[in-house]
């Protein structure tokens, strides 16, 4: 998973995008059917057409800090005036996501913030190190990230039991109980709720509630994935996924995605694999503003001749 991610709004690909108007604005009239190699043409999302109007009007303000930005405001996490929010889709996601960000991640480069504004209620971002604590947790979180001990998606609740038994025995006592016959004689009924309560407490245990994300240049994981306060977590890999960013890292495989494919192709991968749901686009518009550069920058480099 590529954990380094960009935008458009970068002022190298800013300056070719200006020297490429024209081109990029002939390339508007063209059919969808010429873009078919497109490997996000399938996508289900919502009306883009409030990017392309604000395209045409250039930077606008931050309603917030009042900074120029295209888009959305990559510092305070909301669209700039000529994108209404209203005009956004928002995305409900089945558990929360914590991102962690690198402190030397430039803001303008990270695609983590597209999580942040399409599922606002599911997404917090934090800049390392003040990230929260999990080991009390650690039977209900994963951390996206590749490993000798990473597992694939469709192991995530089989790995998961392991910490939710060890959590219900250290909390119940339940390895240190007498054998039966020492106890005192429990009722049909009251085993009956007993068990019923401890399978309970276990099924919940093993319940994926938050998934972690760390958002930073191949070069700068090691401080943040060897942080105290993440060892000991359940590590999830996604390798069949290739990415489709266009500020690729060089030397490293295709499979390393930017953050915000990560974070979709895992959700749709938990939605086959853990949920048993058949995918119907559901988390599609976790893309949205991805798809879009990504669309831009292909026909600008198109009409450059790259």
């Amino acid at each position: 998973m590529s954990l380094h991610s960009s935008t458009l709004l970068n002022e190298e690909n800013s300056q070719g995008l200006r020297r490429n108007t024209e081109c990029l604005e002939s390339a508007e009239l063209q059919t969808p059917s010429s873009f078919q190699d497109n490997p996000l043409r399938q996508l289900q999302l919502a009306s883009q057409e409030v990017l392309e109007k604000a395209k045409k009007s250039g930077r606008s303000k931050c309603p917030r800090c009042s900074s120029s930005r295209m888009f959305y405001c990559y510092t305070c996490f909301v669209p700039v005036e000529t994108v209404p929010t209203k005009e956004i889709p928002v995305v409900k996601l089945p558990l929360k996501i914590d991102i962690i960000k690198h402190p030397n991640e430039t803001d303008g480069k990270s695609t983590a913030v597209h999580a942040k504004l399409l599922a606002p209620d599911d997404v917090t971002i934090y800049k390392y190190p003040c990230i929260p604590e999990y080991e009390e947790k650690r039977h209900e979180i994963a951390l996206i990230f590749p490993g000798p001990n990473s597992v694939s998606v469709k192991d995530i609740v089989f790995h998961l039991q392991k910490y939710a038994k060890k959590d219900v025995c250290d909390n119940d006592h339940d390895c240190s109980r007498e054998p039966f016959p020492k106890q005192a004689k429990i009722e049909p009924e009251e085993e009956k709720n007993l068990n019923e309560c401890i399978s309970s407490s276990r099924s919940e245990g093993t319940r994926l509630k938050k998934i972690i994300f760390i958002d930073s240049t191949w070069n700068q994981t090691n401080k943040i994935i060897t942080d105290e306060r993440l060892q000991g977590l359940l590590q999830i890999e996604l390798k069949t996924r290739k990415t489709c960013f266009w500020r690729h890292q060089k030397g490293k495989p295709d499979t390393y995605l930017s953050t915000i494919e990560a974070i979709y192709y895992f959700l749709v991968d938990y939605h086959q694999e853990i949920l048993k749901e058949n995918y119907k686009g559901q988390y599609d518009n976790l893309l949205f503003f991805f798809s879009f550069m990504y669309t831009l920058i292909k026909n600008a480099k198109g009409c450059a001749g790259k």
